[in-house]
């Protein structure tokens, strides 16, 4: 792609996220969205691939759809209310529609269904743009509506709990498999978002770092199946090496980086009398764990067969930069002895 054009495409992407962080008017937060989706389209068709195109296609319509929702909801809300502030919604019925749009926005379960299907047919690099930045701008607009309706946002992320853990168990490709990780982790965040909105920003941080750990080392790999990723011990032996950890970071055990958000999510639940919720939350936990377990037993402890692709590749030195790779990987092993500074941060 000619770099000015990926330069103004970025920059769109950008701009749509800082107009929908900066609005309190409803109709400017729906038009960040809208140039946030029509800024990453050009980026996911690029490859001009049948799959890119399909996968380009659903996104859009899927997008499209929330965005209707979005403006019928506030449409509704000021006929309503008589008024178009995003943090003075009174009504539930607008609220709750515009939840479900949201949620629609971001790929939480039940509404969940285009983003295994959207990720499989991206590239890594736009994967990566898809599973992290393209989620900052529908949760600042969940954050500031803080919906009153309590029990569909438990519903939603319960489900997303569930489905993200199920969904991945049966997977082979690994782009599917980080888009259930991405529905799994959402339905945390959004499990917590009414009781401590805070708590929810700090795990979609280290669900940002986790991720993009992991994207970068499968696209140093060149991975896209698990059966790629046998090879990569004749490829990057100390990366690979340390991949487990940050897919059991992802997992969230102790003493790794992804433990923090969810000891602290399952912890602010138990306060709030939801010990059911709670123990479904934890349980799902261990469904995305088996398919974590999986993919590092696939890198580490399988050989790959002794044929031209399993012996060490002739190569020159690749060109992709491993310093943020390096620091995203620190990141997400590394930081969990700075929960108590998360937690000092996290109480009013």
């Amino acid at each position: 792609m000619n770099p000015y054009i990926l330069a103004i495409l970025l920059f769109g992407l950008g701009l749509g996220t800082t107009i929908t962080f900066a609005s309190s008017h409803w109709l400017l937060a729906w038009m960040g969205l809208e140039m946030n989706t029509l800024a990453i389209i050009p980026l996911m068709a690029q490859h001009h691939h049948p799959r890119a195109v399909e996968a380009t296609t659903k996104y859009f319509l899927t997008q499209a759809t929330a965005a209707a929702m979005l403006l019928f909801a506030s449409v509704t809300n000021a006929w309503l209310a008589g008024q178009w502030d995003i943090q003075q919604m009174t009504h539930p019925l607008p609220t709750t529609i515009i939840t479900l749009a949201l949620a629609l926005k971001i790929g939480l379960a039940p509404v969940h269904a285009w983003l295994p299907e959207v990720l499989q047919g991206l590239d890594l690099t736009v994967g990566l743009i898809l599973s992290t930045w393209q989620k900052l701008a529908p949760f600042a607009l969940i954050l500031q509506i803080n919906p009153t309706n309590s029990t569909i946002l438990i519903i939603l992320g319960l489900t997303s709990t569930l489905i993200g853990g199920w969904g991945g168990l049966n997977q082979t490709q690994l782009r599917k498999i980080l888009a259930y990780s991405s529905i799994a982790h959402l339905g945390w965040m959004i499990l917590v978002l009414q009781f401590s909105p805070s708590l929810t920003l700090l795990t979609l941080l280290t669900y940002f770092v986790m991720t993009f750990s992991t994207f970068l080392v499968f696209k140093l790999n060149k991975a896209t199946t698990i059966n790629t990723l046998a090879t990569s011990w004749t490829k990057a032996p100390i990366l690979t090496s340390l991949t487990p950890l940050i897919l059991l970071s992802l997992g969230g055990l102790p003493p790794l980086t992804g433990f923090m958000p969810k000891w602290l999510i399952l912890q602010e639940l138990a306060k709030q009398d939801l010990a059911l919720t709670a123990t479904v939350a934890a349980l799902s936990a261990l469904l995305s764990l088996y398919f974590y377990l999986r993919l590092s037993y696939a890198m580490t402890l399988t050989m790959s067969p002794n044929n031209l692709s399993g012996t060490t590749p002739w190569r020159l030195s690749s060109s992709q930069s491993t310093l943020p790779l390096a620091i995203s990987t620190a990141m997400a092993i590394c930081l969990l002895p700075l929960a108590p500074a998360a937690t000092a941060l996290l109480t009013p």
